[in-house]
């Protein structure tokens, strides 16, 4: 059995440990379960309910988020069009009415 490259850095080396798959190169660990129901790698992020985001879907703000570095509130109820996924901590790109370019957290918002 050829055990898959490492969905992080490629490396052909990985091995198994357990359920997991282990790279020794970046010390990634995967399940090979979920590698496969994501699909070549991709991160699948959620919105609050469990529904699938794509980029380009509606969203809508469930809690009011402050901004950084200025006493405005996204109140709850905001409306997002056309947004976009990215990887790391804030996993949305936006532009909201009135503030402009924002990148939130999928926990926060619901999709439409």
């Amino acid at each position: 059995m050829e055990l898959p490259n490492c969905p992080k850095c490629n490396s052909s080396y990985t091995y198994e440990d357990g359920t997991l798959l282990v790279c020794p190169e970046c010390a990634h660990e995967w399940s090979p379960q979920v590698e496969g129901e994501q699909g070549d790698g991709e991160c699948v992020i959620k919105d609050s309910n469990g529904n699938v985001l794509q980029d380009g879907d509606t969203i809508t703000v469930i809690k009011d988020l402050k901004v950084k570095g200025s006493s405005s509130v996204i109140k709850i109820g905001t409306k997002v069009k056309n947004i976009r996924l990215v990887d790391g901590d804030h996993d949305i790109d936006c532009k909201i009415d009135g503030f402009g370019a924002m990148k939130l957290k999928s926990e926060f918002v619901k999709k439409m």
